[in-house]
């Protein structure tokens, strides 16, 4: 497992398959597991890992990094997957979300929104926060939906290993958008940022990733107070 800043100067921070047991013994309520560098370096998702880490694990596992294509889904549903994240490919293939929807059910679909404050609006980005596309992030959220996602993950390159909190104006204005699920991420420095994105936006679920790797906070933390 790695972990940076605004999706770069990525860090080791321990076994994937020793996190996500750890986190579900404390009492996470889904693991994510995103392979960032998938798209970048033009490779497949780890599969092998993907089935190794499902297999520890009785609590919903989401996949994401290097999704493609349709195939791509279904590899990573029969590893072990519960659901799968789709992120770059998507932006510029629409339709990929409606095909899997489809086939899978849209209660397996999750796309991710990687946005940055261009002055303007909140832009798209692709290739694991390096491509900027041009695309509203709200109007691709809006889009998503009416294809068939299930819900939204949405994460701040703008905050994303900052500490400095979610993005809560890009979450409500997202969260606003849509009627599906929206995942806040991106930012967690404290428990008070994750009690900003539930009290400011109608976010259904907060991931935390960086503050838990290293230790500073627990799930039981976050769980006892938010």
């Amino acid at each position: 497992v790695v972990k940076g800043t605004q999706f770069t100067d990525l860090r080791d921070q321990g076994d994937p398959i020793e996190l996500a047991q750890r986190y579900e013994d404390q009492g996470a309520d889904e693991i994510i597991f995103l392979d960032i560098m998938a798209t970048v370096e033009n490779r497949e998702t780890l599969y092998r890992l993907v089935s190794r880490v499902a297999e520890t694990l009785a609590i919903p596992f989401c996949v994401g990094g290097g999704v493609r294509s349709v195939e791509d889904i279904r590899r990573l549903l029969l590893a072990g997957a519960d659901k799968v994240s789709i992120g770059s490919a998507v932006v510029s293939n629409p339709k990929l979300v409606e095909q899997a929807s489809a086939q899978f059910g849209a209660q397996c679909i999750v796309v991710s929104v990687d946005p940055k404050w261009n002055g303007s609006f909140w832009e798209m980005y692709t290739r694991g926060g390096r491509t900027a596309t041009g695309v509203d992030a709200i109007q691709f959220a809006q889009q998503m939906e009416q294809a068939g996602a299930g819900e939204l993950l949405v994460n701040s390159l703008d905050k994303d290993g900052t500490k400095q909190g979610y993005d809560v104006p890009l979450l409500h204005a997202v969260s606003q958008a849509v009627t599906i699920p929206v995942i806040a991420s991106s930012g967690v420095g404290t428990i008070q940022h994750i009690r900003d994105a539930f009290d400011h936006t109608t976010v259904s679920a907060a991931l935390v990733a960086g503050v838990l790797h290293s230790g500073e906070l627990t799930i039981q933390d976050i769980k006892s107070h938010v």
